[in-house]
C-alpha cells in the first residue's frame, strides 16, 4: 500500500525552535527604527543542529500571543540580553542596573510559563537563565564584581571572556559536554543569588550559579554563558533539537 505523503512528511520534519529577540533602537542604512533582531549566532546554532529556527520578538498582549505561539513550538531557547527588572523579585533597582525592558520581560515570563505547563523543551541562556531563576522564585546579584570581587565574567568592549565552569557528574548538562571542568565564554555582569524552587545547580565557578536543570523529567537547562559563541560545541543546541524532535514526535501520536 503507497504511504501517505503528508504521513511522511510529518515524520521527517525537523522540529521548530522559537527563539526569543531584542527589540530595540536599530540604525541600517538610513533607517533609524525600533527594530526585532538577534545575533546571527543564535539561529546559525539552531539550524546546524538541525532545527528550523523562528524568531519570537516582544509582543503586546504578550499572554494571549504566548498561547498562539507555543502551538506552533517544539523547543523554546530564552536569548541573552539586557537585565531583568530587579522589580521583578523584589529588589532595589542598583546604579548600574540596565533600563527596563518590561515588554521583554513580560513576554519571555509568558513563553517561559506556557512552555513549562506544556512541557516543551527549553534551553535558557545567560538573560535567559536569569528569568527563569526570577520565575521560580529566585532573585539575582545585580552586580558581580561587587558580589564576587571579579570583573572576569564580563571584561567589557564586546569581547567575551573565557571562563571554567565545573559541570556535576549525572547532570544533564554532563550527559552533552562531560563532567568536570569544561571551558565557556561569558559576557555578564549579574548571576544567581537566590536559586529558585524546582531548580539543581549543575555547573558552577567561583560559587557562583553557572547552570541548572528542573527537577523531574521535564527538559529545562538554563546557562549563565553563551553556548552561541562557540562555532566548534554545538551539543547544548543538539541537546534541545533532540529533546524538541522527542516532544514533536509525543504531540504527533496524541494529535
Amino acid at each position: 500500500m503507497a504511504s501517505n505523503d503528508s504521513d511522511d512528511l510529518a515524520h521527517v520534519r525537523r522540529p521548530v525552535i522559537g527563539l526569543t529577540t531584542y527589540l530595540e533602537q536599530a540604525k541600517q542604512g538610513v533607517w533609524d527604527v525600533r527594530a526585532a533582531f538577534l545575533p546571527q549566532q543564535y539561529f546559525t546554532s539552531v539550524t546546524d543542529a538541525g532545527g528550523i529556527a523562528v524568531l519570537l520578538p516582544p509582543q503586546p498582549s504578550p499572554e494571549e500571543a504566548a498561547l498562539a505561539v507555543l502551538d506552533g513550538l517544539d523547543g523554546l531557547i530564552l536569548t541573552g540580553g539586557l537585565d531583568v527588572q530587579p522589580e521583578l523579585y523584589g529588589a532595589e533597582r542598583h546604579p548600574l542596573t540596565d533600563p527596563a525592558r518590561p515588554d521583554r520581560d513580560a513576554w519571555e515570563l509568558a513563553l517561559f510559563r506556557g512552555a513549562e505547563a506544556r512541557r516543551i523543551p527549553v534551553l535558557a541562556i545567560c538573560r535567559g537563565l536569569q528569568l527563569v531563576n526570577v520565575a521560580r522564585g529566585g532573585t539575582l546579584h545585580q552586580h558581580l564584581p561587587e558580589a564576587l570581587g571579579t570583573e572576569r565574567y564580563r571584561i567589557g568592549g564586546g569581547v567575551f571572556a573565557t571562563n571554567t565552569v565545573e559541570v556535576a557528574e549525572g547532570s544533564a548538562l554532563a550527559a552533552m559536554v562531560g563532567a568536570g571542568g569544561y571551558d565557556v565564554h561569558s559576557y555578564h555582569h549579574q548571576g544567581i543569588d537566590r536559586l529558585g524552587e524546582g531548580l539543581v545547580v549543575t555547573a558552577t565557578s567561583d560559587g557562583l550559579v553557572q547552570a541548572f536543570e528542573a527537577e523531574g523529567d521535564a527538559y529545562l537547562v538554563g546557562v549563565q554563558w553563551h553556548p552561541e559563541e562557540n562555532a566548534d560545541d554545538k551539543r547544548l543546541f543538539a541537546g534541545l533539537v533532540a529533546q524538541a524532535s522527542a516532544y514533536a514526535a509525543r504531540r504527533r501520536e496524541t494529535a
